[in-house]
């Protein structure tokens, strides 16, 4: 393991960081510079930017930029108390694994800044004039990356270290999009009578990264229960709510709702029915899913009952999972989206999704069914700005030095490969399009949830490679 960089990384857990509340680690990143005299300058923005000379020798090479984002996915197990605002992440080493203790590890891409801030401090590395910049809210909007001005940055060549996969390069990436849909009701007040309430909920789901793991066959908690409601003939429903963030396939679902005492039975059975169904389906790769129908207390007030059905059949039509595979490049997906959220507010009911694809009109075409389906039943449907997405530089002499540095460390050749998931690459590309750029980091599994791991191991190589990269450059 090398002290370095889980040190460091030991320091980064500790400092609060969710999405759009980088303030704490924006802070110890300036404090951190100034603790190792590395000149330091923090955007509007609160991007920071750290910058040290080349070592002798390398004073007339092109500098090299190493790039990572602050923020990290804040989910957590729903048995466990934790608060992502003023916490540590709890972590434990499991073998060759580091974990968190029922919450995500914060290993994307606290990992990259690790690396980037090992590699300033390296009083024995050999480099080109190396620049470091460490990004807000990557994970939400990629507002850092958009808003970084002109002029900030002084390389020719930037190294992502937000990948999560060991002994692959990766030269491109999915540019994205969110719709966002609200239907607004008014609570009808008075239990049903002579009615019986049931409340259904799935939880131990894998969830998982929308991009990176929506084509392993995961099972979608919101589609989980969505499901059997739309099986279900007459049925008022008070309460539906399950996933968390956009960038996180939904673990976790529940929902309220009361038939007639005469139906009971017949909602018991077609449950039982589902349940197979859904543990033959997913049972090989949900493998803790729990899935249960428990009678629970009549609720006070329900959504009208034609809201609610029309509600129910749009998210039974809204689209979930991947969508097409890339015709350029074999067992990349090309076009997905996620069904993320669905949340109860005060007067109306949220369903947050997020589509990608690498191919832009197709971006916008699975946008587009996404806001039909859910336009059937919410009166608002609304869309983000998006992002681009970073088009391959198959010629790149920077992917060049990077494969050869792992063929002399490894003896291998390394993957050269896009990813659907977003990087910020192709936001910097806007105002910095001489950029030559690629992507790589340590192993990881489970990002965006609560079963996120990384290898130890990997971590060390990918250091190794990062430092050797440098060298060469």
């Amino acid at each position: 393991m090398n002290k370095t960089i889980f040190g460091i990384f030991d320091q980064i857990r500790q400092v609060p960081r969710p999405s759009k509340h980088e303030e704490q680690i924006s802070q110890w990143l300036v404090d951190f510079a100034a603790q190792h005299g590395i000149e330091c300058v923090a955007d509007e923005a609160m991007n920071v930017i750290m910058r040290v000379p080349a070592t002798p020798g390398y004073e007339d090479k092109p500098g090299v930029i190493l790039q990572a984002h602050m923020d990290m996915v804040c989910e957590k197990n729903g048995d466990v108390q934790h608060d992502f605002m003023r916490d540590p992440i709890q972590t434990y080493i499991d073998g060759d694994w580091l974990k968190a203790k029922g919450t995500t590890l914060g290993g994307d891409d606290g990992i990259g800044m690790s690396m980037a801030l090992a590699a300033l401090t390296d009083t024995e590395l050999q480099h080109p004039a190396l620049e470091a910049l460490f990004t807000v809210d990557e994970e939400t909007g990629l507002t850092g990356a958009e808003n970084l001005k002109d002029g900030y940055l002084r390389g020719r060549r930037l190294i992502n270290l937000d990948s999560e996969d060991d002994g692959e390069i990766f030269i491109g990436c999915a540019g994205g999009i969110d719709t966002l849909a609200k239907m607004h009701y008014t609570p009808v007040e008075g239990a049903m009578p002579g009615g019986f309430a049931f409340r259904i909920a799935v939880k131990g789901l894998l969830g998982g990264h929308s991009g990176d793991d929506i084509n392993k066959g995961r099972a979608n908690a919101n589609k989980v229960i969505v499901n059997y409601l739309y099986q279900l003939a007459n049925y008022q429903l008070a309460i539906i709510q399950g996933g968390n963030l956009r960038n996180a396939i939904a673990r976790e679902a529940e929902a309220v709702f009361a038939v007639p005492e005469a139906d009971k039975h017949e909602a018991i059975a077609l449950f039982n029915q589902y349940k197979a169904q859904v543990e033959q389906e997913y049972g090989e790769v949900e493998k803790d899913m729990l899935l249960t129908l428990d009678s629970c207390p009549m609720p006070a007030a329900f959504i009208a009952q034609d809201k609610a059905h029309r509600l129910i059949n749009a998210l039974v039509d809204c689209p979930h999972g991947m969508i097409a595979m890339s015709k350029d490049m074999p067992g990349l997906v090309e076009t997905s989206t996620n069904l993320a959220s669905i949340k109860m507010k005060e007067g109306y009911i949220e369903v947050n999704t997020s589509q990608r694809s690498s191919v832009e009109t197709e971006k916008h075409a699975i946008k587009d069914r996404v806001h039909t389906a859910l336009a059937a039943a919410c009166d608002e449907v609304t869309h983000g700005d998006g992002y681009p997405g970073w088009e391959p530089n198959v010629h790149s002499p920077l992917m060049e030095v990077t494969r050869q540095a792992y063929r002399d460390l490894f003896g291998q050749d390394p993957q050269v490969l896009a990813i659907h998931a977003g990087l910020e690459c192709g936001l910097f590309l806007l105002k910095y399009p001489y950029l030559d750029m690629v992507s790589i980091g340590p192993q990881m599994y489970g990002v965006h949830s609560p079963q996120e791991r990384l290898s130890i191991s990997s971590t060390d190589r990918c250091y190794e490679w990062l430092k050797r990269c440098l060298e060469m450059l």
